[in-house]
């Protein structure tokens, strides 16, 4: 049925091939000329107006047996809006280095695979569209626009590799409650302007790799509570504001390898937000250390890969859960857990969080139990109590300094043995070159400067040398009430150590 406007030759030759879903070319074979960018310049024999589209894709006749009608062209400006606005369209629109002069509407409407390759246009509005195939958008530029996807379902994928997206506005992308079939594939997309996927279901995952977005003043990526298979943000992904996954849930990977996370430009904000975000594999081998706060507090996952870049100044990470460690040295793997070098390391990383916590703590110390390593558990239990001192009244932060000296908090014990020895033998030399007063002349074991002085140190019950032998010069004796309040002190740390060590079983 034809329209009721004159067509002119290239519209025509347009009207004649959909039947029979034929591609019309417009285009010069000069890649300049060709160039969409240009497209305005384009004459008339380039020339097709939207309305014209509208019409074949709306009413265009059917092809002949066989024959499957289809909107296919290349090398066209097109000019009006492509308004297809809650319209019932059954055939495909392929566009291939045409220029658009307006916008593509497509919002509440029911499509079939749509395909703007590597062309230009301004704007393209998909909102509540049901789109029975696929979105292509492969290296073509949105400019001045977005790209909104608010809760459109697609049955097929979402191509992006390449595209570029610039707005004035804060999303580029626009994309909340977002359903997919398929996998959204957007390597290499550039954008200006935010990505915003919340609460999107993504089954076939997303796939950002060599990405560039610039959000420099607000969020780069948006992506809380998404539910997806992947979330491949890799290979020189590049953020320019924060990436934020509240709440996600990643049934295999979340990967940031190679990934440069820049944060916000006034470095004041998280470069990254994965608070209760769940995912199998994460993979955090960034290539550059963040310039905002990793904030992964409540966040689960199975298997942590990390390097010497992944950790910025600050690092929230109350509530995190992981299985394991992995650490990447020299773009070698290996596991973290079981080497001792890296146990300070971790040890700096947890003490990064800016507010004191115990569990960040605990679950390292469970993560180097699980293999076995109970001696580097009790390390960082250690370093556990040396932060949560620093909280403490000035009394309990000296009796913490005494636990942490003699004992080690009960995670060292044997360095009460250690001062139990030098303070034998410190006692056992300066007794040896003096000589005491007996209490009772000629009664008592003789003396016995060895068993005297660890008479002194035991603080209950007794050898029979401390009741029987005092000192009339100062030094020695004033070396006695010294050893026996060290005693005293060195039982009471080596109890209160034994309760701890007691109570955390």
């Amino acid at each position: 049925m034809l329209p009721d406007f004159e067509l002119t030759p290239p519209e025509r030759r347009i009207w004649d091939a959909f039947p029979e879903g034929r591609r019309v070319d417009l285009r010069t074979g000069e890649p300049d000329g060709d160039d969409p960018a240009t497209g305005g310049q384009w004459g008339p024999e380039r020339t097709v107006r939207a309305a014209v589209l509208v019409a074949l894709l709306l009413g265009g006749d059917a092809g002949p047996s066989g024959a499957v009608a289809s909107l296919r062209l290349a090398g066209a400006r097109i000019t009006g809006r492509l308004d297809l606005d809650g319209a019932e369209v059954g055939h495909a629109l392929s566009l291939e280095q045409c220029r658009l002069e307006e916008a593509v509407s497509l919002f509440g409407a029911s499509t079939r695979t749509i395909r703007i390759r590597d062309s230009w246009v301004p704007d393209v509005e998909a909102g509540l569209a049901r789109i029975q195939g696929n979105l292509d958008l492969k290296r073509s530029v949105l400019e001045g626009g977005r790209l909104s996807l608010i809760n459109a379902h697609l049955a097929g994928e979402l191509r992006l590799t390449a595209a570029r997206i610039s707005t004035s506005g804060e999303w580029a992308v626009f994309a909340g409650g977002l359903v997919m079939e398929g996998g959204a594939f957007c390597k290499n997309l550039s954008t200006r302007g935010g990505v915003r996927l919340l609460g999107a279901q993504l089954p076939g995952g997303l796939f950002m790799q060599g990405a560039r977005l610039s959000s420099p003043h607000g969020v780069a990526l948006a992506a809380d509570s998404v539910t997806a298979t992947t979330l491949d943000l890799s290979e020189g992904f590049t953020a320019e504001g924060a990436v934020r996954l509240r709440g996600a849930r990643i049934s295999d990977n979340l990967s940031f390898e190679g990934a440069i996370l820049k944060g916000a430009r006034d470095g004041d904000g998280p470069s990254v937000v994965c608070l209760q975000t769940q995912a199998t594999d994460f993979d955090f081998t960034v290539a550059e250390t963040p310039s905002g706060a990793v904030d992964l507090r409540g966040a689960q996952v199975s298997f942590l890969h990390e390097n010497e870049h992944s950790w910025p100044g600050a690092v929230e990470l109350d509530g995190f859960v992981y299985g394991s460690i992995k650490t990447v040295v020299a773009g070698q793997q290996r596991d973290a857990v079981g080497r001792r070098e890296t146990v300070a390391r971790h040890v700096e990383w947890v003490r990064r969080s800016p507010v004191y916590s115990p569990q960040p703590y605990e679950q390292l110390a469970s993560c180097y139990r699980k293999v076995g390593h109970d001696d580097d558990a009790r390390r960082v239990l250690l370093e556990k109590q040396r932060h949560r001192r620093r909280l403490l009244r000035p009394a309990a932060r000296a009796w913490g300094y005494v636990l942490d000296a003699t004992v080690g908090y009960g995670y060292r014990p044997w360095l009460a043995g250690v001062w139990l020895l030098a303070l034998i033998l410190l006692g056992t030399l300066v007794f040896d070159v003096n000589d005491p007063t007996a209490v009772k002349q000629g009664e008592g074991a003789p003396f016995q400067p060895f068993v005297y002085t660890l008479d002194l140190l035991i603080p209950i019950g007794g050898l029979g040398q401390r009741a029987n032998w005092y000192w009339t010069d100062g030094g020695p004796q004033w070396l006695a009430y010294g050893l026996i309040a060290a005693g005293w002190m060195l039982t009471t740390a080596v109890l209160a150590g034994v309760t701890r060590t007691l109570n955390r079983s």
